[in-house]
Order: structure tokens, then sequence, then C-alpha cells
């Protein structure tokens, strides 16, 4: 994660890349509440990865440039945590648990 907060959450209505389809695994939407996981799409749009390392947090922004996959790592309040992921293509952003993939 960079360490100057500025760089790593855009300005409102900044979105970074296209969700494209959203979905969850049926374990997701079972386990995690509506407003944590609609909280971390829009961090995950503007391009706040969440809890990855900072390796992880580099590769998603060559994933912006290059077209690769991104992925983010939240927690819900209750710390839950979950994925969310974005392929490549910007077609299809998944919401998963770890155990779901």
């Amino acid at each position: 994660m960079p360490e100057d907060t500025n760089e790593q959450r855009p300005a409102a209505g900044d979105s970074k890349f296209l969700l494209g389809q959203v979905v969850a695994t049926s374990t997701a939407l079972a386990t995690l509440p509506t407003q944590d996981v609609a909280a971390a799409l829009d961090r995950h749009r503007h391009g706040d990865w969440g809890d990855v390392g900072r390796e992880d947090w580099q590769a998603n922004e060559r994933a912006l440039k290059y077209g690769e996959r991104l992925l983010s790592v939240y927690h819900t309040a209750d710390r839950t945590l979950f994925w969310i992921i974005t392929e490549w293509d910007r077609s299809l952003t998944t919401i998963l648990l770890p155990e779901d993939y």
C-alpha cells in the first residue's frame, strides 16, 4: 500500500476502471453485509485496493495500465475477510470469500 494516502484514494467520482457485470458467490451473498460490500466496491473501482500487500498493490497499479486482473482485499465491520476480483478485460467483477477461490 502506498504511504501517501492521497495517492491511494482518488477523488470522488474518478473511477479508475469499469467493473463490468458484478457477481458474488453464494457464500459471499449469505455472509457479507450489503453496506460493507457496497463500500468495498466503491473503494475497488477508485483504486483503493484495501488490505493487499505492497507488491500486490503495485501489481494492481500495473494491471490498470496493461489490462490484467485486479485483486482487492477487504474486511467487513465484524472483520470477515473477502476479496473483489475484476477480470483482465473488465467484463466481470466477483465478490468472494477466500474459501470460495
